[in-house]
């Protein structure tokens, strides 16, 4: 179950500011919003409680967390968001996917086409690059000198998990979609912390960009990370390590 990883995703890298946090504190929050409006019960809401654990990966305070369930009760009673989520290419043949989370299509489907053009891509329709992606759980722990090899290995075996991947730092674990919740409650329940947790699309092979084509993409998925109906960007480009942050 192990192997070397061609694709980690460790998305808190990009939190390297107060400014990148509270973005993505808010991107989160309007999630488990979402999430919430199903039951703000996560024993009984699996969703809500992926998404919980997704919020702690990336540092959440619990607070934020109670306030942004709380909201769904509220303000976001009446407001309708919807779950988009667009393909394209980017430059250099790059396959992006961008997931949404939005009150209003037509803004966000304009925003989103204009980010692919202005950075050498384009939007393409639904399957143009998807095909080229997995879904899949991944559960990301961080590799420390009490977590070894072979205890984490074991007890990916036993939570029913697909994969193992082991990095320098990391422990990459990963499942398939409909497994993800139970996995991941196995882990929490050893009282292991979490680096990613989520259901992410995940690329069967990534290509090489030029120099200067890693900064216009670099620009592209800064912008669309910048986007506040943005949630999540997937992409089939290898980066090096210092801005592997996609």
């Amino acid at each position: 179950m192990s192997g070397h990883s061609k694709w980690a995703n460790i998305k808190n890298k990009k939190a390297k500011t107060d400014a990148a946090k509270g973005k993505i504190f808010t991107k989160i929050g309007r999630e488990l919003a979402v999430a919430a409006k199903q039951g703000a019960d996560p024993a009984t809401n699996s969703k809500l409680a992926d998404v919980i654990a997704k919020a702690k990966a990336a540092n959440m305070p619990n607070d934020n967390i109670t306030r942004s369930i709380k909201k769904a009760a509220g303000e976001l009673g009446n407001v309708n968001y919807e779950v988009k989520t667009y393909e394209g290419y980017g430059i250099g043949g790059s396959a992006v996917i961008v997931k949404t989370l939005t009150d209003n299509v037509n803004r966000t489907v304009g925003e989103v086409r204009h980010i692919f053009d202005k950075y050498g891509g384009n939007m393409g329709t639904t399957g143009s690059v998807s095909y080229m992606f997995a879904s899949a759980g991944v559960i990301i722990i961080e590799r420390t000198s009490s977590l070894d090899e072979d205890t984490v290995m074991e007890m990916a075996l036993d939570a029913g998990a697909e994969d193992v991947i082991v990095e320098e730092d990391i422990y990459e674990i990963r499942t398939a979609p409909q497994d993800f919740s139970a996995v991941r409650q196995y882990f929490e329940a050893k009282n292991i912390e979490f680096v990613e947790a989520d259901v992410m699309m995940v690329p069967s092979d990534k290509i090489d960009l030029s120099d200067d084509q890693l900064i216009s993409f670099n620009k592209m998925i800064d912008a669309f990370e910048d986007n506040d109906d943005v949630q999540d960007i997937y992409h089939n480009v290898n980066l090096p390590d210092e801005e592997d942050e996609f």
